[in-house]
Order: C-alpha cells, then structure tokens, then sequence
C-alpha cells in the first residue's frame, strides 16, 4: 500500500490516505514511529502493525480525555472503555499505561474520595460503600479508612444540630437512622447518645 496523503486533523491526529482510496485515522506518534511520508510503499506487515499501533494510540487518547474530566480509579477507566466498544486488551493497556506515567493512581484517588465524604460528614461505613462502588479493592480501601480522622466531633455535632431531648425515643430513632445512613456504626451512634445525654445532665 503506498501512502497518498497525511492529513492532521487535530493537535496528535492524522488521516493517513492510501492510493486507491483507502484511509486510516491515526497518530501523531504512530505515523511518527513508522516515518511515515507521502510515497511510502508499506508491505502487510507493515500496514497490519499501522493499524494496531494507530488503534492503540486513539484508545490511549480516548481514555485521557475521559480523565481530564474527572479523575477515576483503574476499573472505573477500564470499564468505562469497555462500555465504549474498546477490547479488553486495549483497555488494560491503556490503563497500565496512564498508570505508569502518574495519570492514575488508586492510592491517591482512593484518599481525595475518603476525605471528600468524609468532610461532608459521612461515616467510614458510607465512605467504604463509596471507595468499592468506584472499583477500590477491599484492602486499599480499608487503609484508606485507618487514615481518616476520629469521627466522633461529626456525630456530636450532627446531635447537637438534630436533637432536643435525648430521651425522645422517637427523636432518638430517627437521629440515629439518620445517622447510620450517613456510614455510622451503630456502636459510634450509641457511645455518642451517651456523650450526648451526659452533656445534657451537665449543663
């Protein structure tokens, strides 16, 4: 196949154009790689490698697009590709890939997650439920809970804010409903209705 044209039709993407009519949507870095020009004659070898590497390197490029939207764990981008017609293979190689140049990092997103539920004052319960459902495994998710603060001020502070009387069992059950949803144990809930009471009978 003998190259007839290279358009670029956009910053890193070019439209290689082959005689006879047939083109390829491709890379700036894979077109750079063949040193490809106008005239080149490739073998099917050649071409078949063209092909991959020009898949590979769109793929690689579909998935730092969806990371420059929002950040994402490793499955989240697999699967997100997967979703989107990408193989299997190509979505692990773009995930090993934007792994080893720091463009994804699950140790780290894990944290931003963690700190982001926490700070809107959910228990570590909720923030767990929200590390796995964003594809965090059970044990860097379980370190990442070891690294938040004590929650006992939230919940002392979430009973300030929604109780009365302490011995309103019916206040009492909604608050701690409440608070459960929002990832408190049900110990946690208990040790602060104590706090709580006892700051009562002080005062």
């Amino acid at each position: 196949m003998i190259v007839s044209a290279l358009k670029k039709t956009s910053s890193d993407r070019i439209l290689v154009e082959f005689e006879g009519g047939e083109s390829l949507r491709s890379t700036l870095a894979a077109v750079t790689d063949a040193r490809l020009y106008v005239g080149m004659e490739l073998d099917e070898e050649e071409y078949a490698a063209l092909r991959r590497s020009s898949s590979r390197g769109l793929e690689r490029q579909k998935a730092l697009e969806l990371l420059s939207r929002r950040p994402h764990s490793r499955k989240e981008l697999k699967d997100k590709l997967l979703r989107r017609g990408v193989s299997e293979e190509d979505a692990e190689d773009c995930v090993a890939w934007l792994a080893e140049r720091g463009f994804l990092d699950d140790e780290e997103y894990a944290g931003a997650v963690a700190r982001h539920y926490a700070a809107k004052g959910y228990g570590a319960g909720r923030v767990r439920s929200e590390l796995q459902r964003r594809g965090i495994d059970r044990e860097l998710a379980a370190d990442t809970l070891s690294d938040l603060p004590d929650n006992a001020g939230k919940i002392d502070a979430f009973l300030a804010r929604r109780l009365g009387d302490p011995h309103d069992r019916e206040a009492v059950r909604k608050v701690s409903a409440a608070l459960f949803r929002r990832g408190f144990s049900w110990e946690e809930i208990r040790a602060a209705l104590r706090r709580f009471d006892s700051n009562i009978e002080e005062e």
